[in-house]
């Protein structure tokens, strides 16, 4: 049984949000729910007097116009059905309101190279929609394929960890998938030093956390494996996805740090950022 009902996918005239939206079929298809298509036009701020060679504004659409036409070209061609929806304004507002006027429970978006999405990556639409929205959010990198077969949950143990352990097992007993749950132990170097004895705490208490983690998984037939990991979180998280050929990383919103919305949580933004694999955001 399908965990999503409606998709929202949003597209401009990238290799990149194409590449997503490839990407969301096939997810759509595996899930049987309907996907609606978004662009949306920024705010033209350039002179509106300024139309001696053409309409300025008609040509500012253009590129979002002309990705809808082709992610509704994709859609035929894969036999998938598509609502397309060109919008106005700011891009987070119009995608996150979107998604709440359609109902949609999955926001999917691409993600630039590493490169660029690391120089901006606050100021990114896709950081502002999942900072700000309710839904969802599954950040798709380029090259990158979605798949529920081998599953990585990422926990801190918070509230917001705790939503997105439910879902990963959810997904993985959907997909008959295997499921690893981490946590990391991550200190000042200092510490290690001074207190070897806290560290050795912290890693026995993340370990018995994990069982809970197990627990649960076993009462919904889901056998988990756990792991914990030493070291800054992004990077276990990244390491041990790598190492166990995991297909898609689960990740709550935000973390202990209780950094504004618009941050998302920073372990959350350092794993988008570097990971090559697909990352779900888990919001509710």
């Amino acid at each position: 049984m399908g965990k999503y009902r409606k998709i929202l996918v949003a597209v401009d005239d990238s290799p990149t949000s194409m590449h997503a939206l490839e990407e969301a079929f096939k997810l759509a298809r595996c899930e049987q729910c309907w996907i609606t298509v978004v662009s949306v036009v920024p705010a033209y701020e350039g002179d509106l007097g300024m139309t001696a060679f053409g309409n300025v504004v008609e040509a500012f659409r253009a590129p979002y116009e002309k990705a809808l036409a082709e992610a509704a070209r994709r859609a035929s061609g894969q036999k998938v059905l598509v609502k397309p929806v060109c919008e106005h304004g700011e891009p987070f507002e119009r995608i996150v309101d979107l998604a709440e006027a359609e109902n949609c429970d999955l926001i999917v978006m691409g993600r630039s190279g590493r490169r660029n999405f690391q120089r901006a990556v606050i100021g990114s639409v896709t950081a502002r929609v999942i900072g700000y929205g309710q839904k969802d959010v599954l950040v798709v990198p380029p090259q990158a394929s979605i798949g529920w077969s081998n599953l990585l949950i990422a926990t801190d143990g918070s509230r917001f960890s705790k939503i997105a352990e439910r879902k990963a097992i959810e997904f993985a007993q959907a997909y008959g998938a295997e499921l690893h749950a981490i946590m990391s132990v991550d200190l000042p170097a200092e510490f290690y030093g001074e207190a070897f004895e806290v560290v050795e705490r912290l890693v026995q208490e993340a370990k018995n956390y994990l069982l809970q983690v197990r627990d649960l998984g076993e009462r919904s037939g889901v056998s988990v494996k756990t792991a914990v990991r030493e070291g800054i979180a992004a990077d276990v998280i990244l390491a041990y996805a790598e190492e166990k050929k995991i297909d898609t990383v689960v990740v709550g919103s935000h973390g202990r740090s209780g950094l504004r919305r618009l941050l998302m949580g920073s372990v959350a933004e350092s794993v988008i950022r570097a990971s090559a694999i697909p990352v779900l955001v888990v919001k509710s």
